[in-house]
């Protein structure tokens, strides 16, 4: 995937400019049309692993409406991988919207569980039953969660040429948020954006880090960096409103940036929420586009609410 697609990109607002406040978009959403944003950071990773293990495909989990399992689809095929994706919700099946509909076009094997079934997708015997049935095959927390993902993400910044105060992004399972928070320097800081009604942000933060085995000290200097924004979640994962469609659809005209009302809408709602405060001022923000369009057209078939057009 080039990564050199996600180019920086200024944009302009007159009520910004007259704060002496500049905002910048990075645009992981170029990266692929179908493995954009943060899905292809977090898979790199995890597909060198798979080839150093020789394993002849990847097993994940998603929701109807995931990226990351279209990434996966999308990437397998790519790499002559079996993909394998274990989705939340026994109703569904592959025509029941057009994330699925995509994923099992690319010939991932999908596999529908119900609601309380998959609340097991973390546990190690529940997914060692998936292994035997899918042997050879590399299991990928849901949404590329884990070590290999952050270390995907920390090279975001690494990227990034111009000079910027903080840096804003959607948070789901908290695996961008890390990598970006481990790039950092110390004046920098990350506001996340929560996606999902009462999620524990820094909690979970703290807990993928650890895992890593660095030192507890390290991890809660780390986070002092970090700044939680989690009431722009719109009533939870995959909720919206009016009012945020609304904003996605005037934001594209503005800037000429898609957005989606699950991830990055609702980041990009809380950044300009901020921007408006009197105390915001002599800034300069960087915003990270994660991806996930491929989404909002799934949105705009259900609602009718024409986002970007």
């Amino acid at each position: 995937m080039q990564t050199s697609n996600s180019i920086v990109q200024e944009l302009h607002d007159p009520d910004w400019e007259a704060k002496n406040i500049r905002v910048f978009f990075k645009r992981d959403d170029l990266i692929h049309p179908l493995v954009s944003g943060n899905k292809w950071r977090k898979l790199k990773y995890h597909l060198e692993l798979c080839a150093a293990r020789k394993n002849t495909g990847i097993l994940t989990f998603g929701g109807a409406y995931s990226n990351h399992l279209l990434a996966c689809a999308a990437v397998c095929q790519e790499k002559g991988l079996s993909a394998v994706g274990i989705v939340r919700g026994d109703e569904l099946n592959p025509n029941s919207n057009p994330t699925l509909r995509d994923c099992a076009e690319l010939g991932m094997h999908l596999r529908f569980v119900a609601r309380d079934e998959y609340e097991l997708r973390h546990d190690r015997m529940y997914q060692e039953e998936w292994l035997a049935e899918f042997p050879n095959h590399l299991l990928v927390e849901e949404g590329g969660a884990g070590y290999y993902g952050m270390i995907g993400c920390q090279e975001i910044v690494g990227e990034i040429e111009v000079h910027f105060d903080q840096v804003w992004l959607a948070m789901g399972t908290g695996t961008t948020s890390c990598g970006v928070l481990l790039g950092l320097q110390e004046k920098q800081t990350l506001h996340a954006v929560p996606v999902l009604k009462g999620f524990d942000a820094l909690a979970t933060m703290t807990t993928m880090f650890g895992k890593t085995g660095l030192e507890k000290e390290w991890i809660h200097d780390q986070l002092k960096k970090a700044q939680v924004h989690p009431e722009f979640h719109f009533g939870g994962y995959g909720k919206y409103t009016e009012e945020l469609l609304t904003f996605v659809r005037s934001f594209y005209f503005k800037h000429h940036i898609p957005l989606d009302p699950v991830y990055t809408g609702k980041a990009v709602f809380a950044l300009c929420d901020e921007l408006k405060k009197s105390s915001c001022t002599n800034t300069s923000v960087l915003f990270i586009h994660t991806g996930g369009i491929q989404g909002a057209r799934g949105i705009e078939e259900k609602t009718g609410f024409p986002l970007f057009a």
